[in-house]
């Protein structure tokens, strides 16, 4: 079902664009205890866990999002208000995100739900008594969504949370190469580019021209040419087509909460599902502000209020506790 969002944005910070920047340039860093587990995966690659605390409670999954990292502004802030709410938060970096690279050619991408499926059996048969969670941001949302509706009720969470989905690729694809916006996908692709230069200086296994890969100064050409190949599909079409999380909402059956802003600037307002795709179990809460990953509010800029860290927890817990 569709529903009217709670959130009132920031007085001073009006608009999609001030509510996203906001957060990634302002916000103090917090400080939590942290341990690191390398998992290795079925295919010889690893990934890198973060967890930030184990105090018995129910495990909770964090998906970051395109290029992200247990830096992102989003990060510790979800992690910190999750462990109060005695949670037990984990944080699952993609292949090559956690500042090593990995070891297979390949990478992550929006649509690959094969590694998140492998941490959550690892789980699963770790703590066969607790019950399991997940949060994703962006891209993670979009690789959760995909995933729950994958597994429909084979899925062994109690309960998800999405922020900021790009539910139709292309369509992300095409917003972010118009106006302001592609001064994300600018920052974005310059980070693909050089940890994609680097990690193949040294080998001879890419399946494009590394050399080439400033030519593709948009998502478009970047899928087409670095995505797609590397990860097995023919093009950018096929790869937007077959890894956009809106077609797979309609076969979700667990509590799932998204949390999705009209003025995000990293998709156009038609790409959002319509309440004929969003089934009964699913609660699309709709903003007119909140940007993308942003939803800051507060009266004083000194003092911020993370909204999305007082809903997402407070979601979870009806079906966590």
């Amino acid at each position: 079902m569709i529903l009217s969002s709670g959130f009132k944005a920031a007085w001073w910070l009006p608009g999609g664009h001030a509510q996203t920047l906001w957060p990634a340039l302002m916000r103090r860093k917090l400080h939590l205890q942290l341990q690191r587990e390398r998992l290795t995966l079925p295919d010889g690659d690893f990934i890198d866990l973060v967890w930030a605390a184990n105090n018995g409670g129910a495990i909770v999954i964090l998906l970051h999002g395109l290029e992200g990292s247990l830096r992102s502004h989003y990060t510790m802030g979800m992690l910190q208000a999750l462990q109060r709410q005695g949670f037990c938060p984990v944080f699952m970096h993609f292949r090559g995100c956690s500042g090593t690279h990995n070891l297979k050619a390949r990478g992550y991408h929006s649509g690959e739900t094969g590694d998140l499926r492998q941490v959550l059996r690892v789980l699963r048969e770790r703590f066969p008594d607790r019950k399991l969670a997940a949060v994703g941001y962006s891209l993670g949302g979009n690789v959760l969504l995909k995933y729950l509706g994958e597994e429909q009720s084979a899925c062994v969470l109690s309960a998800a949370a999405c922020v900021s989905v790009p539910f139709e690729l292309s369509r992300a694809a095409d917003r972010l190469n118009l106006g302001f916006s592609q001064l994300y996908q600018s920052h974005l692709l310059r980070h693909m580019r050089r940890r994609l230069a680097d990690k193949f200086s040294s080998r001879d296994d890419a399946p494009f021209s590394p050399a080439n890969m400033a030519h593709w100064n948009n998502f478009r050409l970047f899928d087409n040419f670095v995505t797609a190949p590397l990860h097995g599909f023919s093009d950018s079409d096929e790869y937007y087509r077959l890894c956009s999380s809106r077609p797979f909402i309609k076969n979700i059956v667990l509590p799932t909460l998204i949390i999705h802003a009209v003025d995000d600037p990293f998709l156009p307002v038609d790409a959002i599902p319509e309440e004929t795709e969003v089934p009964d179990q699913v609660f699309l809460e709709l903003s007119r502000a909140g940007g993308h990953a942003g939803f800051i509010g507060g009266y004083l800029p000194w003092r911020p209020r993370y909204w999305l860290e007082e809903r997402i927890p407070e979601f979870l817990k009806h079906y966590l506790n």
